[in-house]
């Protein structure tokens, strides 16, 4: 129980300090650019946030509980995380991120063109990424599992109905 603690401890650790790059340093970054403050005039836009910030909460969670590691590729899941969000899409963590960033690219006015200029760039950079190395090292560390996985859950489409692993 103290490993699961532990390690749900560092994912928020990680995962607090990678977000808050992309949700304040960036957003206040482009703000102050672009001369205008970040006023927040489309409050309809939190929806989009919250939805995004919920998804990354519990794929943050399942990380740490399930997989005992964090969403930094320096600490990852010791275990397959196939569980929760995971059954509907392989990728549901930048999924969330995604959906978070367009909620807050239409919540700040100062910010909206850059980030939606932006946000197709940042989506091929982890595409690139999960594909050179999330998906090579994965199949690595768990063989077969990760293997039947990945025919049977996309990586940025969900299913539609959840996955179930033949073996557990």
């Amino acid at each position: 129980m103290a490993t699961r603690w532990f390690a749900l401890l560092r994912a928020v650790v990680v995962s607090t300090l990678f977000v808050s790059i992309w949700v304040w340093l960036v957003p206040v970054w482009l703000a102050r650019r672009n001369q205008a403050e970040l006023l927040p005039e489309r409050w309809w836009a939190i929806v989009p946030m919250t939805v995004g910030g919920v998804i990354m909460l519990r794929c943050i969670w399942d990380f740490a509980w399930r997989g005992l590691g964090t969403p930094l590729p320096l600490d990852p899941p010791r275990r397959l995380v196939v569980d929760g969000l995971y059954r509907w899409v392989r990728n549901p963590m930048y999924v969330g991120m995604g959906i978070f960033l367009i909620g807050e690219a239409l919540l700040f006015p100062a910010i909206t063109r850059d980030y939606l200029l932006l946000l197709p760039i940042l989506w091929a950079i982890v595409t690139a990424f999960v594909m050179a190395y999330e998906e090579p090292t994965l199949r690595r560390l768990f063989g077969a599992d990760y293997e039947e996985y990945l025919r049977n859950v996309g990586r940025w489409v969900p299913r539609v109905r959840p996955y179930t692993p033949t073996t557990k």
